[in-house]
């Protein structure tokens, strides 16, 4: 720790003289209630920090002013201050490097057995803050998207739900009634042709992810790493946001054979953005139809509207037009 520029003595002195405007060392003794020696002494210590000067054969101590005296100790002080301060920046980089070779192994935590992954994931979400991010796979190795029986709680507690599903899964039966469910309690979802690996990311701060490959379900308990931080839970996230990007909405869907009347003539309701979505995703019409509980004619004379609304011919076409016109 740094000696003080001046001590409570010197500084108490400085201002008796600054108020005197000068004195004597007998003067500043009587004023200041200190011995005569003391008052001698601490007028030479000031007088060699250069806040007073000396006048006289019989001495009169005249103060001087202070941002000259003590401006240049100050400025070594803050040039010192600030070297100190890089000194203790890269001893702090050099120690987390140390510690982030010699703690890998408390970064990432491998879990295995089914019922271990259902119990994480679910205390997991328990103990969400702020957003849970999904990738929803097909054929789910831990828990099946009804089994989420969390989520409803955990979106009333206000905890947002980022969740993209995979083409093959809304194929399953009963799947997309499923998502539909969890989209009216306030989960926002899209669906992709496909997804790299399945994934949960709990406000950006852990993330759990299947060590087990699809080929390799049926040869033991299924794993999964528990990623607590690092450059890992980075580059995962990113993964998420990415794909998030290029995925296709799903919308709270009414029901597709509803009267044409009832659907907007200038643009597109709500069940047939569910369609379009469906269909940017690459799920073919019987699917569709299954999936929405209606007839493949209903689905194709649909489709046949949304074109014709967009002015195509084909289902490419369509898909560019419905990105380019925000109907997905």
């Amino acid at each position: 720790m740094q000696d003080p520029l001046l001590e409570p003595v010197e500084e108490n002195a400085y201002r008796m003289l600054v108020g005197l405007a000068g004195a004597r060392v007998e003067q500043l003794a009587e004023v200041a209630g200190l011995a005569p020696g003391v008052a001698g002494d601490v007028l030479l210590r000031l007088e060699a920090k250069g806040l007073v000067v000396r006048q006289g054969n019989d001495p009169v101590f005249r103060p001087q002013p202070p941002d000259v005296a003590l401006g240049t100790a100050l400025l070594r002080r803050q040039e010192s201050l600030e070297g100190d301060r890089q000194l203790v920046a890269a001893l702090n980089e050099e120690f987390r490097a140390v510690a982030r070779r010699r703690d890998a192994d408390h970064v990432v935590e491998v879990v295995i057995g089914a019922g271990a992954l259902r119990e994480r994931l679910r205390d997991l979400q328990q103990g969400a803050r702020e957003e849970i991010l999904w990738f929803c796979r097909a054929n789910p190795l831990a828990m099946q998207g009804t089994d989420n029986t969390e989520e409803r709680d955990v979106l009333a507690r206000g905890v947002r739900y980022r969740a993209i599903y995979e083409r093959a899964l809304l194929e399953g039966p009963g799947e997309l009634d499923s998502v539909r469910e969890g989209i009216s309690w306030g989960e926002e979802a899209r669906v992709a042709p496909a997804l790299p690996v399945r994934l949960a990311i709990v406000d950006r701060r852990i993330a759990i992810c299947p060590l087990t490959h699809d080929r390799e379900r049926e040869l033991g308990q299924p794993s999964a790493a528990i990623i607590g931080g690092g450059q890992l839970l980075d580059a995962l996230i990113d993964l998420f946001e990415g794909h998030w990007e290029r995925a296709s909405p799903l919308p709270v869907s009414g029901l597709l054979d509803e009267p044409d009347a009832d659907v907007p003539r200038d643009g597109i309701g709500d069940a047939e953005r569910l369609l379009l979505s469906l269909v940017v995703a690459g799920l073919p019409d019987k699917s569709i139809a299954s999936q929405l509980g209606v007839s493949r004619r209903t689905v194709q004379r649909r489709l046949d509207r949304l074109m014709s609304l967009a002015g195509v011919d084909t289902r490419t076409a369509l898909a560019y037009q419905a990105a380019r016109r925000g109907w997905l």
